[in-house]
């Protein structure tokens, strides 16, 4: 994976720089930031449009590192967002993000999408669109541990909307909560990227919050079309056999 990108040693004194990865919406971003003491400086960005992840990441991460004339082992620490989202996106982001950080021993910081949607907006809840009428939920409430949920209409007709402030970023998703929660003040904001998960997680970073990359796997809230469609398959050749 990391094959084409220059990892050679890091040039003395140079910049401590952050990696954001993040594929699990409809385009994906790479980010760099420079982190100076307790501050964080973003660099750039890089949108990969259209769900060409596979394709174009790596080439993404090579150009942005090199438009700094950084190497991989500048690369202080990857901040790498793990869905939910796209099950193809999620799993191209985070092989990458394996690819380049285990042979370097780069660092990484795993993040929700739903928690850096709802950081931006300085919100305590937040949604996305998980399409099939369908969102993604984070609940935060005072003195509870923040929950994050797959729901639909029926869901969201049996449940209280949290306290406090909504983000959201997409019409589909303002839509079904407004036809579910039409009391609901909504907060709406540019849809998180990369830039926005390693502002985010900057502090995680700097305290050496890292996660253990054997067990880090993608945040998907729902089952792929192939465990659906396989377990229907199963069931539906069970029930053939049992006629």
């Amino acid at each position: 994976m990391t094959a084409d990108l220059p990892v050679s040693e890091p040039r003395q004194g140079s910049a401590s720089l952050v990696l954001g990865v993040d594929t699990c919406g409809p385009s994906g971003t790479v980010a760099l930031g420079r982190i100076s003491g307790d501050s964080l400086q973003i660099l750039g960005q890089e949108e990969l449009a259209g769900r060409s992840y596979s394709a174009n990441l790596v080439r993404a991460v090579k150009g942005i590192l090199q438009e700094r004339e950084a190497v991989l082992r500048d690369v202080r620490a990857i901040v790498a967002v793990r869905g939910p989202g796209s099950f193809t996106g999620v799993r191209v982001g985070l092989s990458v993000v394996k690819g380049l950080a285990e042979p370097t021993a780069i660092p990484v910081i795993a993040v929700s999408r739903l928690e850096v949607l709802a950081w931006k907006a300085k919100a305590s809840s937040s949604a996305l669109d998980a399409h099939r009428h369908e969102i993604f939920l984070r609940v935060s409430e005072a003195g509870k541990e923040a929950q994050e949920m797959l729901v639909g209409k029926t869901e969201l007709n049996s449940i209280r909307p949290p306290e406090g402030q909504l983000a959201v970023c997409d019409e589909a998703t303002v839509t079904l909560l407004t036809a579910a929660w039409p009391e609901k003040p909504l907060l709406r904001v540019d849809a998180p990227n990369a830039a926005d998960a390693i502002q985010h997680a900057i502090g995680r970073v700097i305290t050496g919050d890292f996660v253990d990359l054997v067990l880090l796997d993608g945040h998907y809230l729902r089952r792929s079309d192939a465990e659906i469609f396989g377990e229907a398959g199963a069931n539906a050749s069970r029930q053939a056999k049992a006629d």
